[in-house]
């Protein structure tokens, strides 16, 4: 073949391949047009966002920037809002290498950068060549003459790789049938995005009622912020297939307490979930911690009591001295129903409070809560009580009958003391196990459930009440 021909057959090669690289178009947020986001308890977000992009006919790359950082890409789904059979998507990359000096000297390992030097004394540049051997654990250079460690200057380089960007860019190659500016849907499931419900509760003076506040705190540690997102939170227990996802980056940035909401949050059955949604538009910050009010209840009743439980072990044996000065639990529950209640209470901590004589609001606790439907009640430990407490002994233990069915009897004492300056009433629960059965007793007793005896005693103020009983117990 002649070098005439030769030298065409390369020319139009390079023209061939020239043009089979499609074109790449980028999208930003300048671009976008609306963002909505279903965030799940589970450290877990759909995230779905339009944006009008100008696009080629033919075949083509988008580079969609902005994306999270931890973006699960094989859930990622684009479409035409305009014209559904007119774009195909052929290849899609998920680029999360971000930009950073140590990055682009990491990708340039084997290429050839400039190093510029300056004189300190007479101010003037000095260029070399120089080859990137490594860059671990710092650099090391080839020069023409010499290899040298560490940075000796200023390091110069010819461009930026094609997969080195300066933010989390999905790039997908699409085919499109003509050109124009669609309205591009682009949704994906992501990490780094989780909610939870927070309850503030302030106790009245006489114990009685509860004023509720919930909020609901949102952490965003994706890598990117969502400005004028509609938001959305799915309150139950999502099943998800567990795989090793790429870790969230620590939470480095602060916390905005956002006011009530001026539209309440509405509240809609989805599946055996439930959904909320906030009815206004904010904007989620990438390191960020947010608060949206979520509902609002005054004067819920609510009940008080104070609870002593014992244990099943000491009536299958002889054991005495059962613990001195047994601390009685402080619980309160109320029902899910009534004004600014009756919905489904997503799962959460409430931390109730209550004012001293001076008009301050003290903290007296806090418990979690599962989700609580409708009508149900929520009942919550508080603590234990400081002047209620009670002095537990076994005064008898007998075996009965041995063999394939043992029968035990035994006797017990339970002295409860009150320091209060007024009475109050203890809930004395007894898990007791087998068919059992109260032989005698110093005062009546319920049967709360199958395993369980339960005596409610007043004790007097500054006074102390004192509980006798003996039980049979067949195993």
């Amino acid at each position: 073949m002649s070098r005439k021909w030769l030298g065409l057959g390369l020319m139009l090669w390079v023209v061939g391949a020239n043009a089979a690289m499609p074109v790449e178009e980028t999208t930003t947020l300048a671009d976008q047009r609306a963002l909505a986001l279903t965030i799940y308890n589970d450290d877990l977000a759909l995230v779905k966002e339009q944006r009008r992009v100008n696009l080629p006919a033919g075949t083509s790359r988008l580079a969609w920037r902005d994306v999270s950082a931890r973006i699960r890409p094989e859930t990622a789904l684009l479409r035409s809002l305009n014209e559904a059979n007119g774009l195909r998507l052929l290849e899609q990359n998920f680029d999360f290498d971000v930009l950073t000096p140590q990055k682009l000297l990491e990708k340039n390992v084997g290429n050839t950068v400039t190093v510029i030097k300056t004189n300190p004394a007479t101010g003037m540049e000095v260029r070399e060549t120089a080859t990137v051997l490594a860059a671990n654990d710092g650099v090391v250079l080839k020069f023409a003459d010499r290899i040298e460690t560490g940075v000796p200057g200023r390091l110069a380089f010819a461009a930026v790789p094609d997969n080195l960007r300066d933010r989390p860019t999905l790039v997908m190659t699409l085919a499109n049938a003509r050109s124009g500016v669609p309205d591009l849907e682009l949704s994906y499931l992501t990490g780094g995005l989780s909610w939870r419900a927070d309850y503030v509760a302030e106790l009245s003076a006489n114990e009685d009622k509860l004023d509720i506040n919930a909020w609901v705190t949102l952490t965003n540690q994706s890598g990117v912020s969502y400005p004028n997102a509609r938001l959305q939170f799915v309150a139950g227990d999502v099943n998800r297939v567990r795989e090793d996802l790429r870790p969230g980056m620590a939470a480095r940035g602060g916390v905005v307490m956002a006011k009530a909401a001026e539209a309440p949050m509405a509240q809609e059955n989805l599946f055996e979930y439930h959904l909320y949604s906030l009815g206004r538009t904010t904007t989620l910050a990438d390191q960020q911690t947010k608060q949206v009010a979520l509902l609002s209840a005054l004067q819920v009743p609510v009940r008080k009591s104070l609870e002593l439980r014992g244990a099943e072990y000491y009536y299958q044996g002889s054991y005495g001295d059962l613990g001195k000065k047994l601390k009685a639990g402080v619980f309160i529950e109320f029902d899910n129903k009534g004004a600014g209640l009756g919905v489904p209470l997503p799962k959460g901590v409430m931390r109730v409070y209550k004012r001293d004589g001076a008009g301050n609001a003290q903290f007296v606790g806090e418990d979690g809560l599962d989700h609580t439907a409708r009508n149900d009640t929520v009942r919550l430990k508080l603590g234990d009580a400081f002047d209620v407490y009670a002095d537990k002994k076994q005064t008898d233990f007998q075996k009965i009958s041995g063999g394939r069915n043992y029968t035990f009897e035994s006797a017990y004492q339970i002295t409860l003391h009150n320091a209060k300056s007024e009475a109050v009433m203890v809930k004395v629960y007894e898990p007791i196990p087998g068919d059992w059965q109260i032989i005698n007793a110093s005062a009546t007793h319920s049967k709360a459930a199958a395993g369980m005896a339960l005596w409610q005693l007043r004790i007097p103020a500054e006074s102390s009440t004192v509980l006798t009983y003996r039980v049979r117990v067949k195993l």
